[in-house]
Order: C-alpha cells, then sequence, then structure tokens
C-alpha cells in the first residue's frame, strides 16, 4: 500500500491510479467505470470506459481516433471549473502539453493532490500554458528526468529546419513528429517563422490537423502528401508520423532530408537508430530543470513519480528534502509507440505495406 499522511487519496490497481473516495481512475490503462483522463495521447485516454471526464477538447481527439462511442457517457470539464464526484472535487488545470491537456487537482478533507498528466513549460502556440497548482501530492511525469535533458528553445530548431530548406530547396524535408500535439505544433512554429508555403501532410496526420481548426487554431495551406508527382515534392517540408520515415511511403521522396522532432534527439544515438539527418530537439514534456522546479514551484511536500526516469528524480527529491516514491505503472511510454496501437495508428502505419494508402 502507498502511504502518504494518514491517508492516501490515490491507490495502484490493476488499471492504474485509482481515488476510492471518488470511485474514479486517472488514465487508466484498461476499461474501468470511470475515468478521469488528463490529455488526448493513446497511452493516457483509451476507449471503452463507462464515464470519461476530460476537457471538451480531449473528448473530440478521443472520438476523431476511436470512434463517437468511445466511451458509455461524456462529461466535458472546463479548465478552472469544480466538479464534485462523490466526496471530492475535481477541477482541471493547464498542462501545456498537447491540445485540451489538463493536470487534475483533487481536492478532499482540506488536502490537495494534483495529477499532472503530461506537461511542459515551453510556450505552444497550439496549447494552454502550464500553470503550476499548489498542493500537498504531486504527481509527476519523468520522460526526462535526467540533468542531460535541457531542452532549447523550439523557436531555434525550426530555425535549423528552415536554414535546411533554404540551402537545399530541391530536396523534400520529410519531418517525423507524433500526429497529436508535436505536428500541429511544428506548423504553428513554422508559420511564425514566416514560411507560408503549403505544409504537405501524411495521411495519418490530416484528421487531427483539422480538429486542431476547429478548434481555431489557424495552421496555413496543409495539403496531402497523396496523389503529387515525384517532381512537385522537391523543395516542401512533409509532415508525417515518425514510423513513416523509415517504411516504403517514404520511398517516394526523391533524395530527401530526413528529420525527426523529439526531446530524444538529444541523444546522438537515437537520432542514429532513427536515421535522422536533421535532428531536431523539439520536446513536449518537461526537461529535467522544468521538472525540478515545478516540484518546488507547487509546494507538495511528497511527490509520486510515474513513467520515465523515476529514480533519478526521486533521489533529487530527497535531496531537496522532499518525501518521493517511484509508482512504477505500466502501460505508459512514447506517444508514437503507443499511438501505433489505435485505429488511427493502424492508418499510420499502412503505407508500409501499400505504399500509397494512409498518405
Amino acid at each position: 500500500m502507498l502511504l502518504s499522511g494518514d491517508a492516501p487519496l490515490f491507490t495502484l490497481t490493476d488499471a492504474g491510479l485509482y481515488c476510492p473516495a471518488g470511485d474514479f481512475h486517472i488514465d487508466p490503462v484498461r476499461p474501468v467505470p470511470r475515468a478521469v483522463v488528463t490529455h488526448g495521447h493513446s497511452d493516457h485516454a483509451r476507449s471503452g470506459h463507462g464515464a470519461v471526464l476530460a476537457t471538451p477538447e480531449t473528448l473530440a481527439i478521443m472520438a476523431v481516433r476511436y470512434g463517437e462511442g468511445f466511451t458509455g457517457q461524456r462529461q466535458p470539464a472546463a479548465l478552472g471549473v469544480r466538479t464534485n464526484i462523490r466526496d471530492v472535487t475535481v477541477t482541471l488545470h493547464p498542462a501545456g502539453h498537447v491540445l485540451g491537456s489538463a493536470q487534475v487537482l483533487v481536492e478532499h478533507r482540506g488536502r490537495r493532490w494534483v495529477v499532472s498528466g503530461d506537461y511542459k513549460r515551453q510556450s505552444d502556440p497550439t496549447a494552454a500554458g502550464f500553470e503550476p497548482v499548489a498542493c500537498d501530492v504531486f504527481v509527476t511525469e519523468a520522460t526526462f528526468a535526467l540533468p542531460v535533458f535541457r531542452h532549447p528553445p523550439a523557436e531555434g530548431e525550426i530555425g535549423k529546419l528552415l536554414d535546411s530548406l533554404r540551402l537545399f530547396p530541391e530536396r523534400p524535408h520529410i519531418v517525423g513528429a507524433y500526429a497529436l500535439g508535436k505536428a500541429q505544433r511544428l506548423i504553428a512554429l513554422i508559420r511564425a517563422a514566416g514560411h507560408d508555403a503549403p505544409i504537405l501532410l501524411h495521411g495519418a496526420l490530416i484528421r487531427l490537423c483539422d480538429l486542431y481548426g476547429a478548434f481555431g487554431f489557424d495552421l496555413g495551406r496543409l495539403e496531402p502528401v497523396a496523389g503529387r508527382a515525384k517532381k512537385d515534392l522537391a523543395g516542401h517540408i512533409v509532415l508525417c508520423p515518425p514510423s513513416a520515415t523509415a517504411d516504403r511511403w517514404a520511398q517516394r521522396f526523391p533524395d530527401p532530408v530526413t528529420a525527426f522532432a523529439s526531446g530524444w534527439m538529444r541523444v546522438r544515438a537515437r537520432a542514429r537508430q532513427r536515421g535522422a539527418e536533421l535532428p531536431l530537439i523539439v520536446s513536449d514534456h518537461a526537461d529535467w530543470d522544468d521538472l525540478c522546479a515545478t516540484i518546488l514551484e507547487t509546494g507538495a511536500e511528497e511527490v509520486w513519480v510515474t513513467h520515465g526516469q523515476e529514480d533519478a528524480l526521486c533521489h533529487w527529491c530527497g535531496l531537496a528534502g522532499i518525501r518521493a516514491q517511484p509508482l512504477n505503472l505500466i502501460g505508459y511510454g512514447d506517444e508514437d509507440e503507443a499511438d501505433a496501437l489505435t485505429p488511427e495508428g493502424a492508418a499510420e502505419t499502412a503505407p508500409a505495406a501499400t505504399g500509397e494508402a494512409g498518405a
């Protein structure tokens, strides 16, 4: 049993993090009667729950990815609005990760717990900015919880991409980016840097880019790769799921510059593994400095650490005089790998077999 003070507000079940007083799970890894979902990535948002409470944007994302019947009941909750669930009060606060992402503040008998989901502190024109929330216990991710991970400003990485495009105007630039959040953020940053030419999309990215447009984000001229002749691909920026850069879909491009946008590009071995000629260190997760700063800003007396470099962050907490423990949750991971399990992910990988479908 996990301990925190006299009685923990959360415990672990086979489905994940569970709040007995509210009788709900947060980001459960299997179907449960009631779920609170922090964001739309498929390692956090799964179908089949009896009821789902989330931001309207996350519910819309889940409907796009899983179909309209992904849950028995949708309960939209706007950011900052308090919702009573049995004996607890739940309030969603911005997490800065992707469109609709939220931290979950749970209040019960004078105690405040925050489950952060995934979050980042860098600015993002396509997501509401992260807001630190004061709490007694903070549940944090640890994806990049090692001192080596210090993410540079994303604008500088976009500058590298555009510099390469100017240097090699005859070559298409294929950028591997997660379908939800990363792709749209890259497009918005590219537009902010003054590049207004059409950006070409792999078919698996189109529906989510359209959804961002429905929520008011102007991503400029986006066109599908499908149907274009090879001679019409040169000099364009092309976005696709990371897996597509190495499959038959990518073979249509003449002498491409292959890029990959991820915090993992800080690690040269990861960049080589991905075959990235142009590694772009653009992450939608907090880096080491931001993880540590966030913990201190919450004022939490205890920290629970999930999915990532748990031991390193727990050790840092101990040195800072904060109680900490790893949760060792199973079922969370890299969005690219997790999204391959969704119906949309199946569409993303289809070109590997056909060379055309889903482009």
